[in-house]
């Protein structure tokens, strides 16, 4: 194997690959990325036996093809401290040799044969759809801070994926809850799609957003039973799902919160992040006084001190509730326009909160008891 790439193109490559790689794995050879060298391409691939990514760099000076791995940390921690942009030349100098020279840097970096690389054979057939990269994106971040974290409710851990229908008009609706608060998010579909309601892990959802977030283009997506498969342009994404039932979630959305607050975002997100300054420990409060148009802010902390604020809402009510403050912020840090809107109850109620300028979107959450 020897062949010529540009340093930046790999780099990249095995950025994305870091995500995907175990830190702490059992098996050397997971440590590993693939390196493939053929018909003019690099193929790099990673895998932690749960989720598998490949890559593939176009346009690479192939002397002679071949394959082989190494470790994945370390090569990409050699790549990067080489010069922007500059040409890398690679030899495979034994079974178990990899060099790589670079300006007046040379490595030779120890491998492992490429038949110890753990691959499996994908079969997804047919059921197959294509969505606008942004489009997917979106979904997913409106969605993936409310994963939980509870590893003993395992069907909580991941964003929950389904086609819904509203007036004749599909939809590919995303839903994850940590049973405190709630995000539901959905985008259109040009056509009914034969799709399977799936559960995506976690790791899974923030490889594909790094991916998302240097790709504009289509994504086809297909899904069998237990496994997902992303296509992009240049790279590929399988992933095992979670096995489980995802709650009903409609029952928890409130049906009855008359009382609306609405206030402008930027204000509302800076004043809440202000107050909460003064607790380190964010499961303090963030209490609401409302009164007519008035929203009072505060958080008391007995170790060190309070903090408080009054901001000028449209609200026509008196209430009194508290929220995590981390959650409101969460949550409004993905809201699109100027506006948020909360829509409340009572004191112990769970609060809808809408973004006036994404239909699309809502978010639930539960209030402190405080």
């Amino acid at each position: 194997m020897k062949f010529s790439i540009n340093q930046k193109d790999l780099q990249q490559s095995l950025s994305y690959c870091q995500g995907v790689i175990e830190k702490r794995s059992t098996l050397p050879i997971l440590s590993n990325v693939l390196i493939d060298a053929s018909n003019s391409k690099l193929k790099i691939t990673a895998t932690d036996l749960d989720l598998i990514f490949i890559n593939e760099i176009k346009n690479v000076q192939i002397e002679e093809e071949g394959k082989t791995t190494t470790t994945s940390s370390i090569m990409y921690d050699i790549i990067r401290k080489f010069s922007s942009g500059k040409k890398i030349n690679f030899e495979l100098t034994g079974e178990s040799k990899i060099h790589l020279e670079s300006e007046k840097s040379i490595f030779n970096l120890n491998c492992l044969p490429a038949t110890e690389f753990p691959l499996t054979d994908e079969n997804f057939s047919g059921n197959d759809f294509i969505i606008k990269s942004k489009k997917l994106l979106k979904l997913l971040n409106k969605c993936k801070f409310s994963v939980s974290n509870d590893e003993t409710r395992h069907y909580l851990s991941g964003i929950y994926f389904h086609q819904t229908n509203i007036d004749d008009k599909y939809f590919l609706t995303a839903v994850a809850t940590d049973s405190h608060r709630m995000s539901v998010s959905k985008v259109l579909l040009n056509e009914k799609i034969q799709f399977e309601p799936i559960i995506m892990p976690k790791k899974t959802i923030f490889q594909i957003c790094s991916l998302l977030e240097n790709y504009d283009g289509d994504v086809k997506i297909s899904n069998q039973k237990s496994k997902i498969k992303f296509e992009l342009e240049n790279s590929i994404l399988i992933s095992k799902l979670i096995d489980g039932k995802f709650p009903n979630y409609i029952q928890v959305i409130p049906k009855n919160n008359k009382k609306k607050l609405e206030v402008d975002l930027e204000l509302f997100l800076n004043s809440v992040d202000r107050v909460a300054s003064v607790s380190l420990d964010k499961k303090d409060g963030v209490k609401f006084n409302l009164v007519k148009d008035k929203l009072n802010l505060s958080v008391n902390n007995t170790s060190s001190g309070d903090g408080k604020e009054t901001l000028n809402v449209k609200f026509d009510n008196e209430l009194d509730i508290s929220f995590n403050s981390r959650y409101l912020i969460d949550i409004a840090s993905q809201l699109d326009g100027n506006k948020i809107e909360i829509f409340l109850n009572d004191t112990g109620s769970p609060a809808l909160i809408k973004d006036p300028s994404d239909f699309d979107s809502i978010y639930v959450v539960m209030p402190m008891k405080g």
